[in-house]
């Protein structure tokens, strides 16, 4: 009798629980954007990612001169190399090995994980990121959101409807036109 009481009990809590954590579910808002877009449509961007591509192309092409400078070293050692002696053939191979690890130092300084490009990035896109996820924010309490996610950068979010799209008030709360065309 005590035990049969026991599982009501137990079973009517239950049933309370899920009731209740139901109702909450469908009380929560949500809704998301795409940060990748929103940056695009920045004029500013425009400027900081040319300001990047041609940084990178500047170290690139210093990268293909020290490149160069190794092969043309590799060439004349392989030409010459009968012609040495053992003192002077070792002496050219560790300048081709020392020139190859500079390359290598100067690839890992500039590109690196820790290099100057991703550096010189953060450093000119943090400003407008904190610009997006401040606009979010805002437009997020404004609108009583409980979540937002972001669809840029492997989010899985398999299906959302087009009405949780808040990338058009995101936009317009930080004074960016969302139909203008971004280069």
């Amino acid at each position: 009798m005590i035990r049969k009481l026991y599982i009501v009990v137990g079973t009517l809590l239950l049933y309370s629980l899920i009731s209740v954590s139901a109702a909450i579910a469908q009380q929560q808002k949500m809704g998301y954007v795409n940060t990748d877009l929103i940056i695009s449509k920045i004029p500013a961007y425009q400027g900081i990612q040319q300001k990047l591509l041609s940084l990178s192309q500047e170290w690139k092409s210093e990268l293909n001169e020290k490149q160069a400078e190794i092969d043309r070293l590799k060439e004349d050692f392989a030409s010459k190399e009968i012609l040495y002696t053992e003192e002077i053939r070792k002496q050219k191979e560790q300048e081709i090995q020392q020139k190859i690890q500079l390359r290598e130092q100067y690839m890992n300084q500039k590109f690196g994980p820790d290099g100057d490009y991703f550096k010189r990035q953060k450093e000119l896109l943090e400003p407008i990121q904190r610009r997006v996820f401040e606009a979010i924010a805002a437009v997020a309490e404004r609108e009583s959101y409980d979540f937002i996610f972001d669809r840029a950068h492997n989010t899985t979010l398999l299906f959302a409807g087009a009405e949780w799209n808040l990338n058009e008030e995101v936009m317009l709360h930080m004074g960016i036109n969302p139909d203008a065309t971004s280069n």
